[in-house]
């Protein structure tokens, strides 16, 4: 078990795991870690906040990696309210960019310096978790009144049959399309790959692609990839199968026919949304997230939301995006619990969700009720239910690794898509035996 968690934490240190669940602005998506050693603070570089009478109350830490300057300010104002409400506890908060406080929780593994309460990106989750940083709170979870979460949200959490944190903001993805491009060329909003291939032919142009993804060789690029490979029938376990094949052949026809740029290797989200705010994809897969960034960049703009067009024989299918709240087992347990519960509550779970643009993950709470109003937040609503997760695998961070080197070999010509394939099955099946 040592050798394993030895293996895995090289494992975490050593891949770009940038931010693929969004929820965030462009800027946190896209920060750049701090340059930092094990022996560091992770807090050396931020303003030190002033000190605060706490009373006999007892502290905790909270780390998150919401921009402070954006979808952080909800975070801020909602625990400020929760240290001004009761007199038992004390929340204090410090912000790390994602890749840092990912990096801090792997170091934290060893050194058993962490939070007490921490924020962790929900594919990332079972990783941490066999390192056996996280409290087991399996029992309180099941004690709790309000413990109603969605199947994919609360799978997340989850490792050998064990509890380790609550879901916290959910988010998926789905097609955004121009308007005003689709009106003019007279195209109907796509609902099968043969449909978006026609679609994205008719409407590109010397200066528009048709169709802008993220397909860059990281957590990014995997994310993007695999509401293709679960429409058509494939899935993480059998790379190699005729449905998974059939994904990435779609993918690559596109790129070869020159309806996508070649350059969605190197896209970020962050960076397919500014080509389609730009004018220079008439359609992209994106998320909910982008919906700030789309306000500031093109605030003119006309566009829509469908879900992700389906495999002509499969099924519409999006992927699990967003954040859960861990309880490290080096921290206030208790205190830590108290507050987790708080502001994971109905009530909470709404106000923080509606503040950042992403969606409640309890199942009590009805999400398109919530955004009855807003008819592009509605289809996200519409589509989270059915979202799938990525894993839970421990050894995930692997998994997509080898994910995102197919799609990336694929896409750039180094190997064709049967070799590129069964490679990565090849890998994911060493990983799935050890």
């Amino acid at each position: 078990m040592k050798k394993k968690i030895a293996l895995l934490i090289v494992a975490i240190l050593s891949l770009s795991v940038l931010a693929a669940c969004g929820g965030g602005t462009t800027e946190t998506a896209t920060t750049e870690p701090a340059e930092t050693t094990e022996a560091e603070d992770p807090a050396d570089d931020t303003e030190e906040a002033p000190a605060v009478d706490t009373g006999d109350r007892e502290e905790i830490m909270f780390w998150h990696y919401m921009n402070p300057e954006a979808d952080g300010a909800i975070i801020a104002e909602m625990i400020n309210e929760f240290n001004g409400i009761q007199d038992d506890i004390y929340v204090h908060v410090e912000f790390l960019p994602r890749d840092e406080l990912m990096r801090q929780f792997t170091i934290g593994a060893v050194s058993g310096e962490l939070p007490d309460v921490g924020m962790v990106d929900n594919p990332d989750h079972a990783s941490f978790a066999s390192m056996g940083i996280f409290a087991d709170i399996t029992d309180r979870f099941n004690a709790w009144d309000e413990n109603q979460f969605l199947e994919g949200p609360m799978n997340s959490t989850i490792l050998d049959g064990r509890i380790y944190g609550v879901p916290w903001a959910s988010n998926c993805l789905a097609l955004w399309y121009n308007v005003e491009m689709l009106n003019e060329a007279g195209v109907d909003v796509p609902e099968t790959w043969s449909e978006l291939e026609e679609a994205a032919r008719t409407l590109g142009s010397d200066d528009v692609f048709g169709l802008a993804i993220s397909a860059i060789g990281n957590e990014e690029g995997t994310f993007q990839y695999l509401p293709w490979l679960l429409s058509s029938g494939g899935d993480v376990n059998h790379m190699d199968s005729a449905g998974s094949m059939e994904s990435m052949e779609y993918l690559h026809g596109l790129i070869e026919e020159g309806l996508m740029s070649r350059e969605v290797i190197s896209w970020t989200q962050a960076d397919a949304q500014a080509q389609f705010a730009a004018g220079r994809a008439a359609m992209m897969i994106n998320g909910p997230w982008q919906l700030a960034a789309m306000a500031s960049d093109a605030p003119d703009l006309e566009f829509g939301v469908a879900r992700v067009p389906r495999a002509d024989d499969g099924v519409h299918a999006s992927v699990l995006g967003g954040e859960n709240l861990v309880i490290t087992d080096v921290g206030n347990v208790d205190a830590s619990w108290e507050f987790v519960q708080w502001i994971s509550n109905p009530e909470n779970s709404v106000r923080f969700n509606i503040g950042r643009g992403t969606f409640s993950p309890r199942s009590d709470i009805d999400n398109e009720v919530v955004f009855a109003d807003d008819p592009f937040l509605l289809l996200f609503a519409e589509v989270l239910p059915d979202a799938q997760p990525r894993g839970p695998h421990p050894r995930w961070p692997e998994i997509s690794n080898a994910i995102s080197t197919a799609l990336h070999e694929v896409l750039t010509g180094q190997k064709d898509v049967e070799t590129a394939m069964t490679d990565a099955q090849a890998t994911v099946d060493e990983i799935n035996a050890e």
